[in-house]
């Protein structure tokens, strides 16, 4: 049997929109670095379509060294007001520039100027030394525009396993995984459940 997933994903995100209290675009994405080792944080998804899920982050940080060393992910959507969860499996890939200066441009002006002056999962020896770099970047960018920084990017996870998680009474889950036909052009599904 094959179907399409992202007609689903649609579906329950809509849902999630509607329900979720706070971010309910927030999903926990697992990478792993060149050894095998496994990390996982929440990020935001910020935008979706048929080719994948994209998020943005600092290209310096430790989820992009991750990427750079190993290019697959896993991300996770939870909405426990609908008892649902979404797993989706695949690899990423960075956005084009004009696509990530023009997200980086709908970002608060606050946002955009924390993005030049933080270090992104360096250490840090103490909270006033981050204000202070970035009362140095406000006073720097006064009056102008906030362009994006060169080490801040996006990321698009092209997917090619879904899982569709549905919480029922006595831990009875449905779970309906989708699986891209590797032989197809990408909208070629083919579509399993597994025991809860």
């Amino acid at each position: 049997m094959t179907h399409d997933p992202f007609p689903l994903f649609e579906t329950w995100f809509a849902e999630a929109r509607e329900t979720e209290l706070n971010d309910s675009n927030a999903m926990t994405i697992a990478t792993a670095d060149a050894s095998g080792q496994p990390s996982a944080r929440m990020v935001l998804l910020k935008g979706h379509d048929r080719t994948g899920f994209v998020f943005y982050t600092n290209q310096e940080s430790r989820k992009a060294a991750d990427i750079a060393a190993n290019p697959q992910a896993a991300i996770l959507f939870h909405w426990k007001s609908l008892r649902r969860q979404i797993r989706i499996e695949g690899a990423l890939s960075t956005v084009s520039d004009d696509v990530a200066d023009a997200y980086f441009a709908t970002r608060s002006r606050d946002s955009q100027l924390g993005a030049w002056a933080s270090d992104q999962s360096r250490p840090l020896d103490s909270r006033a030394t981050f204000e202070t770099r970035y009362d140095e970047v406000k006073t720097r960018f006064d009056g102008q525009h906030v362009p994006r920084p060169p080490h801040w990017s996006g990321y698009l996870l092209t997917p090619r396993r879904f899982e569709f998680w549905q919480d029922r009474e006595h831990r009875l889950h449905e779970r309906r995984v989708f699986v891209r036909d590797g032989d197809s052009d990408g909208n070629v599904w083919t579509e399993g459940m597994l025991y809860p």
